[in-house]
């Protein structure tokens, strides 16, 4: 629903969907259900559409991408659901209701008051052809109402198993057709899934006790219903909520805070069900070859986001590694030093892509994110570092003749600057010093090149 940004729990729904989608040889449908007029944010479907193209997981067909089932967004097929609603009411399967708000609000509290659950008393569902007839000639406000009816089957949930929930028992029958001409989400999804051709669904473990309802709608309208299947919540590992409230779960803070959306793919999958086993750093293409739907269990999936550094530095390595996906990792880190040294005197050596180049692969595996090496750890590497003298001489007095010795051994012709060379020629160094101690000098050249203890 376009009602805000996508958040780690919608992003496991779309992936899921994806992954049987890429499996089966199927079609992955994004559609935008923005019927609760009220609740729509602008730009928000577009937000998670940009969303699942960043994570690498775009719908085959949606409102941007259009498609031969289209349109694909719910407020721009109103006569589609008003047809159906008629289709009902001439059936009987549905009724027209002239309760106004305030009747509905007053049966509510009552209700509450007797510590009950809120349900419509189907009053209107009793009138009779005539009495209807009195109140559309007294132009009355009506919204459409389903007929619920007991003696629901049970279905088989694809992850859940035998399921049902007689919904009648249990409250009042539902609207499926506001008065504003804007159907409800019930009536709205049965009605699009069947003429989009909707093979299989998979949704939030929170819309298992509706299915029951929803399958009396189809059998009303004598339609077959898709497969669904009921994916258990994603929680923190305390096994509270994630909180939206706290805005750290949606994938806008993810992508700016330089996780990669691999990372994020891996760690929702690898805390829930859905493969043989547990296993750090999947790719999307691992993903598919591995997903077997009959293995997602009905436990709710704990993530521990802590993790998420670990991931991300398992797939960063192996971005580096790549040299496709290194290219865009060089040009990031050399936007990344511009922004966070620019006022400061950075050599324009420093910025070429060699230079950038080597810097990742010297600390690829070291690093979580990017944005590390832009920290005041990795300084050095960017600016200059300025260390005084008289820091340096609280190390060693002989600060001057170890830095020529330093520099006339980079300035020999044969100098060769590996590990193993420069230990042995930084050893010898330090016989010529008078009583600096190897580790001493060390120290001294750390802090000197680097600005660091």
């Amino acid at each position: 629903s376009g009602t805000g940004f996508l958040h780690l729990g919608g992003l496991r729904t779309a992936l899921y969907n994806y992954l049987f989608a890429r499996k089966h040889r199927g079609t992955f449908v994004l559609r935008v259900e923005d019927t609760d007029q009220s609740r729509v944010v602008p730009g928000a479907a577009e937000g998670i559409e940009d969303m699942l193209d960043w994570a690498g997981i775009p719908p085959d067909e949606s409102p941007r991408r259009g498609g031969s089932f289209g349109p694909y967004q719910q407020s721009h097929r109103l006569d589609l659901y008003r047809r159906a609603s008629d289709v009902l009411l001439e059936s009987g399967a549905a009724y027209r209701c002239f309760c106004t708000p305030q009747r509905l609000e007053l049966l509510k509290k009552e209700a509450l008051r007797n510590q009950q659950t809120p349900r419509y008393d189907n009053r209107c569902r009793h009138l009779t052809p005539t009495e209807v007839s009195e109140k559309l000639s007294r132009g009355l406000d009506w919204a459409v109402r389903f007929r619920l009816e007991r003696g629901v089957e049970a279905f088989q949930d694809l992850v859940y198993g035998w399921n049902r929930h007689e919904v009648a028992d249990v409250e009042g029958d539902p609207v499926i057709l506001k008065g504003d001409g804007f159907p409800t989400y019930h009536l709205a999804n049965v009605v699009d899934d069947h003429y989009m051709g909707i093979s299989h669904v998979l949704r939030g473990t929170e819309w298992l006790t509706s299915t029951s309802k929803h399958l009396l709608l189809y059998k009303a309208f004598g339609w077959d219903p898709p497969q669904f299947g009921h994916l258990p919540l994603l929680l923190n590992k305390d096994g509270s909520k994630l909180s939206k409230r706290q805005g750290d779960i949606f994938l806008e803070c993810f992508a700016r805070d330089g996780y990669l959306p691999e990372a994020l793919l891996d760690i929702i999958t690898n805390c829930g069900s859905g493969f043989a086993e547990k296993q750090m750093g999947r790719t999307l293409e691992e993903l598919i070859s591995q997903f077997e739907i009959g293995r997602i269990t009905t436990h709710s999936a704990l993530l521990e986001l802590e993790q998420l550094p670990e991931f991300n530095r398992i797939h960063l390595t192996r971005h580096i590694e790549n040299e496709g996906l290194r290219w865009k990792l060089i040009r990031e880190l050399q936007l990344l030093v511009e922004h966070v040294y620019g006022d400061q005197q950075v050599d324009q050596e420093v910025l070429e892509k060699e230079y950038v180049e080597r810097v990742l692969l010297l600390r690829k595996g070291h690093i979580s994110l990017l944005k590390n090496l832009v920290s005041p750890d990795y300084s050095y590497l960017w600016v200059r570092p300025s260390v005084s003298r008289e820091q340096l001489q609280t190390i060693s007095a002989e600060v001057d003749e170890i830095g020529k010795l330093v520099l006339g051994l980079m300035a020999r012709q044969a100098a060769v600057l590996t590990v193993e060379e420069l230990n042995k020629d930084l050893r010898s160094l330090q016989k010529q010093t008078k009583d600096t101690k190897y580790s001493s000098m060390m120290k001294l050249l750390r802090l000197a090149l680097s600005g660091q203890q």
